[in-house]
């Protein structure tokens, strides 16, 4: 008798879809594709998600959820530079989201939520710092998003470096 395979979750659904946004991008957010990804039928893709645009806006709210957590797990004790990395550190799915927010309203306001999460926190942690001025945070979270999307976020500590040398100039 064949071995019958665990029911996938809703949770396994959204897993999948962020893995497949942050690698293909936000077009591998079909329902074939993934149920042969996860080795099921479509039926249990529909069995958890009414369609396609629902699952696409659960996985932009599942992507949501996860960069909002990072930043509130942005270390508060210790070295400002662990928390500021910490904190200027994308999400891999990231880029992908700012790609596809570009064509919906629905996701920029996804992505704006998560852009003020993170400039609310970068300015709180640049001002404990005695680094007030706001545009601070503005330039760390232009280039995080600019390296993002080139690919390299290496350059973000020197960036960092030389932000946090004002504090003693």
């Amino acid at each position: 008798m064949a071995e019958r395979k665990p029911r996938l979750t809703r949770e396994d659904w959204l897993t999948a879809g962020l893995v497949a946004l942050e690698e293909q991008g936000p077009g591998a957010l079909a329902a074939e594709p993934l149920a042969r990804a996860l080795g099921t039928t479509k039926g249990s893709f529909y069995w958890h998600f009414k369609d396609v645009a629902t699952f696409r806006m659960s996985v932009a709210e599942a992507w949501e959820a996860r960069a909002l957590a990072a930043i509130a797990a942005a270390p508060r004790d210790g070295a400002a530079t662990e928390r500021l990395l910490a904190l200027s550190r994308p999400d891999p799915a990231e880029a992908a989201m700012r790609g596809w927010a570009r064509r919906s309203p629905q996701l920029a306001a996804v992505v704006g939520h998560v852009d003020r999460a993170r400039a609310t926190a970068l300015r709180d942690s640049l001002a404990g710092l005695g680094l007030t001025n706001p545009e601070f945070a503005r330039i760390v979270q232009a280039a995080v998003i600019g390296m993002e999307t080139l690919g390299d976020t290496a350059p973000l500590s020197t960036l960092l470096a030389a932000i946090l040398a004002l504090q003693d100039a």
